[in-house]
């Protein structure tokens, strides 16, 4: 079945053949006897379908409204016609004066020098009578014709230095917004597509394929071009410069205009501050080839990212999901890593006062960062001494009292057992590092991570929070919301950077003061947004009496999984205190 466009220009050219997606036939704007052939794309999956051009230029080529425009017929009977459509009521004072019969004259001393010279760049003589370019003897001129069809400015650009320029005409209409060349291309390709392009001789080589094209004189004068010229156009191809000032001001425009804009690449061959009008010239016959196949790979200034990118992002990240690097986030306790699947993505972990909430994440912190897995604990809680006395105290299984007075003062194995737990806490220090920084910012974090995944080479990182409540907000007043922001930018950086959390978080109190006794999801304080912001919510609650005498070692704690994005909740498993070496036995 044939779309609407197609039906349209077959039912207005009866007489036209079609083949190979090319509508061809006679000129229906021709007023010379023998009319040349005009031809329409009509590939549905080309962004030109419905494209119309005479051969022998002698209207400008443009889109359905365009064509139905120029042939009087009713609108309404035009695919794509809107009728609510606002062209805008706004108009400008044309003077009486123009410089029409200048440009007759300067288009009459173009010499034959020139003509050679653009025939070097593929452009013949037609697209040049159809442009209106000129000499004036020491200068090409270039007219800037428009809407009323008339000429009041030009821009007079030295052949062989094109720096060398200055406007020639009413000055009022070289300013900015007038600045575009053959800008009645835009009315022309009404609900199609259009090229943007810098400079006036690249306009005229792409013009010579056939392509609906307009320019600004350099990339910088891109920036004032206003939006609502543009608005009623499907797509715009850019095409500036290859250098990088012009692919700036390319990319700020793309932004203003948005998802219409597709960018037109380099190939890398192209040397630096290359132009369409000198890949042409260097190109000769092949330039058609490489000029339509850059469009056709033209990116579009999306928000998104491509869906190549995308598929290929996906792979390699299930490649990364069944390496080793991704099955060594494992916390060391087998029980909790099978409960969890490892240590991924945002797992927050609320306890009581004195729990040993810290005392747990370090233990899992410094053993991933044994295994060398780069970990940054931002602590708020200890301070980095205690940390790394803590972490000596484990690893040499010695008391507080006995690392402090230190080596000389052990004897025998406990001597050795300290003399170890040095080498390993200095070994490990490389991946391990304690960020107590109270003005951190989600940016300066972001930096921390890039920094140590790439002074370690590694693929994954281990961020612990210590703690939540206590991360840095602007206004103190407002707490909850500032949790929730920070919520939201850790889920930004877990998702950009393959970052796993552990975060310890704060629980409430109930009416009576006290903390529940059976763990749930809404015993965590001062955000709403743990819920949804944590792959994994978790509870750390001691089952021992803080006021009962008794053996330190004895202490337990159960640890509970009370909501996940793919585990069961429950009852994870006991943890007893290995006291009086900060840390913990899972039972």
């Amino acid at each position: 079945m044939s779309d609407p466009i197609t039906r349209f220009y077959q039912k207005q050219l009866p007489e036209a053949e079609l083949k190979n997606n090319i509508l061809t036939a006679r000129c229906p704007f021709c007023e010379k006897k023998g009319a040349a052939s005009l031809v329409v794309s009509l590939n549905p999956e080309s962004y030109f379908h419905g494209y119309f051009r005479c051969q022998d230029l002698c209207v400008p080529g443009g889109f359905p409204l365009h064509f139905a425009r120029m042939r009087g017929l009713d609108l309404r009977t035009v695919p794509g016609f809107d009728p609510d459509r606002d062209y805008g009521t706004g108009r400008i004072d044309y003077p009486l004066r123009n410089i029409n019969h200048e440009i007759l004259e300067f288009m009459d001393r173009m010499t034959d020098e020139l003509r050679h010279r653009f025939r070097t760049m593929g452009v013949g003589d037609t697209v040049l009578a159809r442009m209106r370019v000129g000499y004036n003897g020491r200068y090409l001129v270039y007219p800037y014709i428009q809407a009323d069809g008339n000429c009041y400015a030009a821009r007079c650009v030295h052949p062989d230095r094109p720096e060398d320029t200055f406007w020639h005409g009413d000055e009022r209409f070289a300013a900015p917004a007038f600045r575009i060349f053959n800008s009645s291309d835009i009315d022309c390709c009404e609900n199609g597509s259009l090229l943007v392009t810098e400079g006036e001789e690249s306009l005229l080589a792409i013009k010579q394929l056939g392509l609906p094209v307009v320019a600004v004189p350099t990339a910088t004068d891109l920036e004032h071009l206003e939006s609502d010229r543009f608005a009623w156009l499907r797509t715009i191809f850019l095409w500036v410069d290859n250098s990088a000032a012009s692919e700036a001001a390319a990319r700020e425009f793309a932004t203003r205009l948005g998802y219409k804009v597709r960018l037109i690449g380099w190939p890398g061959t192209a040397p630096k501050n290359c132009t369409p009008a000198r890949l042409a010239a260097r190109e000769g016959d092949s330039f058609r080839r490489t000029a339509f196949s850059l469009i056709r790979e033209a990116r579009s200034f999306s928000p998104f990212s491509s869906p190549e990118r995308e598929h290929l992002r996906f792979l390699e990240t299930l490649e990364q999901e069944a390496g080793a690097s991704y099955q060594t986030m494992r916390s060391g306790f087998t029980i909790l890593d099978r409960a969890l699947g490892g240590i991924h993505g945002i797992n927050i972990m609320g306890g009581t006062p004195k729990a040993g909430k810290s005392c747990f994440f370090i233990q899992i912190a410094t053993e991933m960062a044994r295994r060398r897995i780069p970990v940054i604990y931002y602590d708020f809680e200890n301070g980095r001494q205690k940390i790394y006395l803590r972490t000596l105290c484990r690893l040499g299984r010695l008391s507080v009292d006995q690392v402090r007075k230190g080596k000389e003062a052990l004897a025998g194995e406990e001597k050795k057992r300290l003399q170890a737990a040095r080498r390993d806490l200095q070994q490990m220090l490389p991946w391990f590092r304690v960020v107590t920084d109270r003005s951190l910012s989600p940016e300066l974090m972001r930096h921390h991570i890039d920094f140590l995944r790439h002074e370690t080479n590694s693929d994954y990182t281990l961020v612990v929070i210590d703690s939540l409540h206590k991360l840095p907000f602007k206004d103190f007043s407002e707490r909850r919301t500032g949790i929730d922001a920070w919520l939201r930018q850790l889920e930004a950086i877990r998702d950009e950077l393959d970052v796993s959390f552990l975060v310890i978080s704060e629980l409430s109190r109930g009416r009576d003061g006290r903390y529940d006794s059976q763990p749930q999801l809404g015993s965590f304080k001062g955000s709403g947004d743990i819920e949804y912001s944590a792959d994994n919510a978790l509870v750390f609650l001691p089952r021992w009496d803080p006021f009962a005498a008794g053996d330190q070692d004895q202490r337990k704690n159960e640890l509970w999984l009370v909501a996940s994005r793919e585990q069961g909740p429950g009852r994870i498993a006991t943890y007893r205190l290995d006291y009086p070496y900060w840390g913990f036995v899972e039972e």
